[in-house]
């Protein structure tokens, strides 16, 4: 018979924190994949480092994430560059206790991580670990390696620029969900004039496809245009399927509701979304890049707080 494997209290240590290394890191990189590769490469770390020296597990393994988070930041910032149409984080599915807590789903929102996008990478990982996790400022320093002065500020430029490009809003979760259903219901059927009420006058869709399927290189703007664009998705043929094999789903992904399209042996796309003042449909970020879709696809859900 197999001995069950002990495991040692490093492992155990490791394990405590995984949860929050993970979401350090997907919210410092837009990336599960990558997120997920960072966290591996901070176990190494952690497996050959002089255990007997580190004080305190969790500022040490955050301080290992957040430098190679960066690091990894600072090296595909040219490929974001030179992305075929509009760049959007790869999207994950989350549980509903994320959405409950507003100010959490916020966080890891697509319109949150698309404003991260802009930052330096020092910027974002300071933003993420002050306003995101509460790290004091001299528990920040001591993560990215800079003095308390230099996170001062970099956190005040931070703050500053995500205030202007992402207005906060006080959201009710439970219009949301209903907005979010209704629109789910009005697309189903080719319901324009309902499409129509549920966005917002200036509404924007965002579509990422990487070069990889066919979608919008520029953003499509403006109730009309966006609302005819859904209310067609049922009758036309999208990467070869049918629209009588295409299957939707509603979902809780990054934070909030949203929708799952797929076809018989794959994830063709994802829909999330954010809402103006009056619950209405502000932004729409569709993800149809495959490459993106593969946290979607395995099905895990991510706790993220």
């Amino acid at each position: 018979m197999t001995q069950p494997q002990q495991v040692g209290p490093d492992q155990l240590a490791f394990q405590q924190y995984r949860n929050l290394l993970f979401s350090v890191a997907y919210r410092l990189l837009g990336s599960a994949a990558d997120a997920e590769d960072v966290v591996q490469d901070a176990w190494l770390k952690w497996s050959a480092a002089d255990r007997s020296q580190v004080a305190d597990p969790k500022a040490y393994l955050t301080r290992i994430v957040s430098n190679l988070a960066v690091e990894r930041l600072r090296s595909t910032r040219h490929q974001r560059e030179t992305y075929v149409g509009p760049w959007l984080p790869e999207p994950i599915l989350t549980g509903p206790d994320t959405a409950d807590g507003v100010a959490m789903a916020d966080s890891v929102s697509m319109a949150l991580l698309v404003v991260l996008e802009t930052l330096s990478p020092l910027e974002r990982a300071v933003f993420v670990l002050k306003e995101v996790f509460a790290f004091s400022y001299a528990e920040i320093a001591e993560a990215v390696e800079r003095s308390e002065t230099a996170v001062r500020q970099a956190a005040h430029r931070a703050r500053e620029h995500v205030q202007a490009r992402r207005p906060r809003f006080t959201a009710d979760r439970a219009r949301q969900r209903d907005v979010t259903e209704r629109f789910f219901v009005a697309t189903s059927g080719g319901d324009i004039n309902t499409l129509m009420e549920l966005l917002s006058p200036d509404v924007t869709l965002w579509t990422d496809g990487g070069g990889k399927v066919r979608q919008a290189l520029k953003p499509v703007v403006g109730l009309e245009t966006v609302a005819r664009w859904f209310a067609a998705l049922g009758t036309v043929t999208y990467q070869g399927i049918e629209p009588g094999q295409m299957r939707a789903e509603l979902t809780w992904i990054n934070g909030g509701p949203g929708v799952v399209f797929r076809g018989p042996d794959r994830v063709l796309a994802t829909l999330t979304f954010d809402f103006d003042p009056e619950g209405r449909i502000s932004t729409i970020h569709n993800v149809a890049n495959p490459d993106k879709l593969h946290a979607v696809a395995d099905g895990t859900r991510h706790e993220l707080s």
